[in-house]
C-alpha cells in the first residue's frame, strides 16, 4: 500500500465498472430476439456483442480514420452480432434498439462506495463515452456528482491509448502517480499502469488478468471492497 500513499484522485471506468451493462441491456436483447423469432441466447448475444465492440474500438484507434465515438462502435458491434446470429433487421430497428443504452443502471453498491471514497479522494469519471452521453448517465442514471467527467474525445482515441490517461492527469493538474484507475476491464488497468497510474482491478466477472508486469495495486470484487481496501 506504500505505492498508494500519493494517490489523490480515483479515475473510474463507467461501462462495466460503475454501470451494469449486461444486466441493463440483456432484457432489451431478449425482447428483440424474441420479436425476431431467434433462439439465440440473450446472454451469449451480449457476450459476443461486447467482444465485438472492443474490436471496433481498437480498430477505430489503430486505423486513425477519425474518432467514431462510443455509441457508434456499439452500434457497429450490434449490427455485426445480429449478422453473426443470422437475425434480420432494418436500420431503423437498430436505431430504436440503441436507445436502450440511455437506460443503463449502476451496480447496486456503487453509490455507497463512492460516498465513502469521497472522504479521501477526488472522484473522476474517465470514460470512452461521448461527453453528452456521460453527462446524461452521471446525472440521470448513476445520479452521482463526480468531481470531474473526462471523455476520451479530448484525445480522440479510446482507452487504453496512453494519451487518455496522461491527458486526464494533466487536466486534473496531477502527476500520473497521483492518480489511480479503477476498472473492471483488465486492458484499462494495464493501460493506465503502463502510463504510471496506480491501478485498482474491480474483478466483477471473474476474468483472468493480463500476463504483464503492469499488475493492479489492489484487486477487489466490488466497490464495497474497493472502499474497504483504500480506506483501511
Amino acid at each position: 500500500m506504500d505505492n498508494l500513499s500519493r494517490v489523490k484522485a480515483l479515475t473510474f471506468d463507467l461501462f462495466g465498472t460503475v454501470l451494469n451493462l449486461g444486466g441493463s441491456l440483456t432484457p432489451y436483447i431478449a425482447d428483440f430476439l424474441k420479436a425476431k423469432g431467434s433462439d439465440a441466447s440473450p446472454e451469449g448475444f451480449w457476450d459476443l456483442w461486447r467482444y465485438r465492440q472492443r474490436i471496433e474500438q481498437y480498430q477505430d484507434t489503430i486505423m486513425m480514420l477519425g474518432h467514431s465515438g462510443y455509441l457508434e462502435t456499439a452500434r457497429r458491434g450490434f449490427v455485426w452480432t445480429l449478422k453473426s446470429n443470422k437475425v434480420s433487421f432494418t436500420p431503423d430497428e437498430v436505431v430504436e434498439f440503441m436507445g436502450a443504452w440511455q437506460k443503463l443502471s449502476p451496480f447496486p453498491e456503487v453509490i455507497d462506495g463512492l460516498h465513502r471514497l469521497k472522504k479521501r479522494f477526488k472522484l473522476v469519471a474517465l470514460s470512452n463515452g461521448e461527453p453528452h452521453f456521460l453527462d446524461h448517465l452521471a446525472k440521470n442514471r448513476i445520479q452521482y456528482d463526480f468531481d470531474d467527467i473526462i471523455s476520451v474525445e479530448t484525445v480522440g482515441a479510446f482507452k487504453p491509448h496512453p494519451g487518455v490517461y496522461r491527458r486526464a492527469a494533466a487536466n486534473l493538474k496531477l502527476e500520473v502517480g497521483e492518480c489511480m484507475m479503477v476498472s473492471s476491464n483488465t486492458f484499462d488497468v494495464v493501460g493506465a499502469r503502463a502510463c504510471g497510474f496506480r491501478g485498482a482491478f474491480v474483478d466483477r466477472y471473474g476474468h483472468p488478468y493480463e500476463d504483464t508486469v503492469f499488475q493492479p495495486d489492489v484487486t477487489v470484487p466490488d466497490f464495497t471492497g474497493l472502499a474497504d481496501s483504500l480506506l483501511s
